[in-house]
């Protein structure tokens, strides 16, 4: 999840690095993951039915449990369908939950396909807009060799993929291991967003000016496409994009100035954008604008980390971020979440939950231009490793903890 972030497979003693940056130049030490296990070696969760049982109560809210995973990164849903929730696993299976048992056979399993571990492996999976009709689906993964992939898929039936239709959406060339963003998520316009990283390593040395900054390279950025072929084009590029016919820029970008957005959101109800881009050394921060004002939106890396300058050169209309937690608090790799849309948990509706793989707690702000009040930790259990967050159909939303459990945030009984 970035230079000194990763999304890593969890060993039983560990240290948690995160989505920033194990092991570079930064000094943050890395997790070491255990190699991707073959198909037939890999774990596999349950598949009998996981209660979904409490595990901690805080004022109007509590914690429930959905399942246990290996490694799971990411949670979502298909469109308008209640029955069923996906769980992205890093090695390259996708599970599904289906009316709350995890069945045996995944929806999808491309390990044969995925490079795994560290920050690398299948990171995460969205459902085409109109998924019922065109059973479209798209996933973002490392390849074996090391380049990250945006490929689509297509449903055989409601449980389970064709793994033979997948088509090459878009591949981005990656020579380090490490800040490879992988967030897709369709916006309200019902575009593909893509998050990638600035290519790894402390500084984002890439280039003369890194890659973050940089209109000419798809790293660093938060990309917009429709995901669909045209032609002998494997997918299309909005005109409305902010950089389009502009001379040594890449069409494909709609923001920039990322050091890596593991995750990424829009509000369900208001379509603004949160971003939870993951530090280097010291700062870890939340940016958020309102609908449609990411586009051309400079976040501000490498010049800036969080509201510190990191290095003397200029970032044109850099936006800061609303949220700052620093690593002598016990953070190393933020983890965006969502706002909370769900009305069964009114003590939430508004607030943006959103977490930290070290640090382990959820935490709940709400967000305004240019800042969030108030920031405050919600008083339930720690969540180990938290690598991820997700929404369903019915706008639930799931923590995610990289060691197995899945939870969903819910009213108290």
């Amino acid at each position: 999840m970035g230079g000194t972030r990763v999304v890593v497979i969890l060993l039983a003693a560990f240290v948690a690095v995160g989505s920033g940056g194990g092991g570079d130049a930064a000094g943050r030490p890395t997790m070491t993951p255990a190699p991707s296990a073959a198909p037939e070696a890999a774990a596999t969760p349950s598949a009998t039915a996981a209660p979904e049982a409490e595990v901690t109560r805080a004022r109007g809210v509590r914690l429930r449990r959905v399942g246990n995973f290996s490694s799971p990164v990411h949670v979502t849903a298909p469109p308008d369908d209640d029955a069923r929730v996906m769980v992205v696993e890093q090695d390259g299976t996708i599970r599904v939950v289906r009316d709350g048992r995890v069945l045996d056979r995944p929806f999808l399993d491309i390990r044969n396909l995925v490079t795994g571990g560290g920050e690398q492996g299948l990171l995460s999976l969205a459902f085409a807009p109109d998924y019922n009709e065109s059973g479209r689906f798209y996933v973002y993964y490392t390849d074996r060799s090391g380049d990250q992939r945006v490929v689509e898929y297509e449903r055989a039936s409601a449980d389970r993929a064709d793994a033979g239709s997948a088509r090459l959406v878009l591949r981005m060339a990656d020579s380090e291991s490490n800040h490879n963003g992988g967030q897709l998520a369709f916006g309200p316009d019902g575009l593909l967003y893509i998050g990638t990283g600035d290519g790894g390593g402390a500084g984002d040395q890439h280039g003369r000016r890194g890659n973050a900054q940089d209109l000419g390279s798809l790293l660093g950025k938060i990309l917009r496409i429709d995901p669909r072929a045209s032609g002998a084009r494997r997918y299309r590029i909005p005109s409305s994009n902010p950089f389009v016919g502009r001379a040594g820029a890449r069409d494909e970008i709609y923001a920039y100035g990322l050091r890596n957005p593991w995750r990424f959101s829009f509000d369900r109800s208001t379509g603004d954008l949160s971003i939870g881009d993951v530090g280097q050394d010291r700062v870890e921060e939340v940016d958020f604008v309102r609908r449609g004002q990411g586009r051309g939106a400079n976040f501000g890396w490498r010049p800036f980390e969080g509201n510190r300058r990191n290095f003397n050169e200029p970032a044109p209309g850099a936006i800061g971020p609303v949220i700052v937690h620093q690593h002598s608090e016990g953070w190393c790799s933020v983890t965006g979440g969502y706002v909370v849309r769900d009305p069964t948990v009114p003590s939430l509706l508004g607030r943006y939950v959103y977490g930290d793989l070290c640090e382990g707690r959820v935490r709940s702000a709400r967000l305004r231009a240019g800042r969030a009040v108030p920031d405050r930790k919600l008083d339930l259990k720690a969540v180990p490793s938290i690598s991820s967050f997700g929404e369903d159909g019915a706008g639930h939303v799931y923590v995610v903890s990289l060691t197995g459990p899945i939870y969903r945030l819910a009213a108290p009984a």
